[in-house]
């Protein structure tokens, strides 16, 4: 059978029992099909990233689903109809993932290759040296400054023009 990860937000207002009722109401409908929910992980109350249906919060939570289409195809159309589902997205994948998700590791755990590492940010920065060592305007030469006024190269040279 096809693997999916299904992920639904559920309104702000409804209780976190109330999500995990939810959750089994969908791993039932999957059950019921001959499908498998491998995974459940409620990741919590998260901002949305813009209103939904009167909404700025959100309960998110995780299915793995081993089960064949025709029960994925019937619980996303319980979930279009239920009126505490915001929003859900399934996506078919070749194999699930074992152990927490990304969203419930800790963030100590991760790599900090990522982007919100605030460490080092590249060779650029690292070769430019300490900020007083750098002019007031960091490593730019005379051709980025403003041009209120000949650059002095350009005064030097209309001078030996003239002679």
């Amino acid at each position: 059978m096809p693997f999916y990860e299904n992920v639904f937000i559920a309104r702000q207002d409804v209780t976190t029992a109330q999500v995990e009722g939810l959750t089994e109401l969908f791993a039932g409908i999957i059950t019921a099909q001959g499908g498998n929910v491998t995974k459940k992980e409620y990741w919590g109350l998260k901002s949305l990233s813009y209103r939904v249906r009167k909404n700025r919060k959100g309960h998110y939570t995780l299915l793995n689903i081993d089960a064949p289409a025709a029960a994925v195809i019937e619980m996303e159309r319980q979930m279009r109809i239920h009126e505490d589902v915001l929003r859900q997205l399934t996506v078919r994948v070749d194999e699930l993932e074992e152990g927490p998700s990304a969203m419930m590791q800790s963030k100590g755990g991760r790599d900090r290759d990522d982007r919100g590492d605030r460490g080092d940010r590249g060779p650029r920065d690292r070769d430019r040296g300490p900020r007083e060592d750098r002019g007031p305007r960091g490593d730019r030469d005379d051709r980025f400054r403003s041009s209120r006024g000949p650059r002095p190269e350009a005064a030097a040279s209309s001078e030996g023009a003239s002679e």
